[in-house]
């Protein structure tokens, strides 16, 4: 059986991808100066945890991106009352070791929120998110009430031209954007520039004008993520972004990380590729982001570091 056909079946089943052999990370370039500058992590083959510890060391470690007395927010996506299996939502194992990283970095706090889709309070329990911040040292607050934004301008915007952002963000020095992998009925595929859609509040404005370019727009906010980073342990690979069972998840112990969030997207609709047909094209405001120099599509002009757990 050919690969792809082989992937597709295991998809089709829900199966755990196996990740020997260079799965998942043949669609890079080979790497560029590989003890050098790093544009792009790819990390293949562990736990969830270990993928971002792996991840760090690439990076030359968390002390890179926050610094001692630092306020941080982490932004997975935490939008549906979901357990973890659905891959609905950011694995919250994951989630647990950056708060940990970044307290051991010297963060004074570390900020965990969503504007979620369904109840907030059961999306936070129920996604593993809630217990593992708070296990982890962290603090969880709100998005589910107006009064916790603040309406910005965004001056590059171009169906955009204004938005409420969460409040813990704007007050924040630092933030990480921590999406999940998954398939979108509306945008094709939701990963690190949709995940700014849980920053806002009034994200029904985006349906209502230009769905693609208000996400770009959205993008263009002054305050960039310090570092995207996508969990891609388990994919959903259709009926998203909700999910309808178990088995529109399947398991690929993967991630990817990259200040550039438009490269960070690409990579992952490149994997997400291996596991089920989805045009790059067809994700039409990751190229609106380029558009707006948020980052390069070009994948193949940065130092790619591909390591296997």
């Amino acid at each position: 059986m050919k690969r792809r056909e082989y992937l597709k079946s295991l998809a089709v089943t829900g199966a755990a991808v196996v990740t020997g052999g260079g799965f998942g990370l043949d669609m890079f370039a080979q790497e560029t100066n590989p003890d050098g500058k790093c544009d792009l992590v790819a990390v293949m083959g562990g736990e969830a945890d270990v993928l971002f510890q792996k991840a760090m060391e690439a990076f030359g470690g968390m002390s890179k991106f926050v610094k001692k007395g630092q306020k941080v927010v982490i932004k997975p996506n935490i939008g549906w009352d979901k357990k973890p299996e659905l891959a609905a939502n950011t694995n919250p194992v994951l989630i647990k070791e950056m708060v940990q990283e970044c307290l051991a970095a010297g963060a004074s706090e570390v900020v965990v929120f969503d504007n979620t889709c369904d109840d907030w309070r059961k999306c936070y329990a129920n996604s593993g998110i809630e217990a593992a911040v708070l296990e982890a040292g962290g603090k969880i607050v709100p998005g589910d009430n107006e009064r916790y934004y603040r309406e910005i301008e965004l001056p590059q915007g171009k169906a955009l031209k204004k938005t409420k952002i969460h409040e813990a963000l704007l007050a924040c020095d630092v933030w990480f954007n921590v999406p999940v992998l998954k398939h979108h009925s509306g945008t094709h595929m939701t990963i690190a520039l949709k995940n700014y859609m849980g920053i806002v509040w009034d994200r029904r404005d985006f349906h209502s004008s230009d769905l693609q370019q208000s996400i770009a727009d959205a993008c263009t906010y002054v305050k960039r993520p310090v570092l995207n980073v996508v969990d891609a342990y388990r994919v959903m690979k259709e009926n998203g972004p909700k999910g309808r069972s178990d088995t529109d998840a399947v398991v690929t112990k993967a991630l990817f990380a990259s200040p550039d969030i438009v490269a960070v997207d690409t990579a992952a609709v490149k994997f997400f590729n291996q596991v089920i047909e989805m045009p790059l094209e067809a994700v039409t405001h990751i190229a609106k982001a380029q558009e707006h120099k948020l980052g390069t599509m070009d994948i193949d002009k940065l130092n790619v570091r591909r390591i296997r757990v």
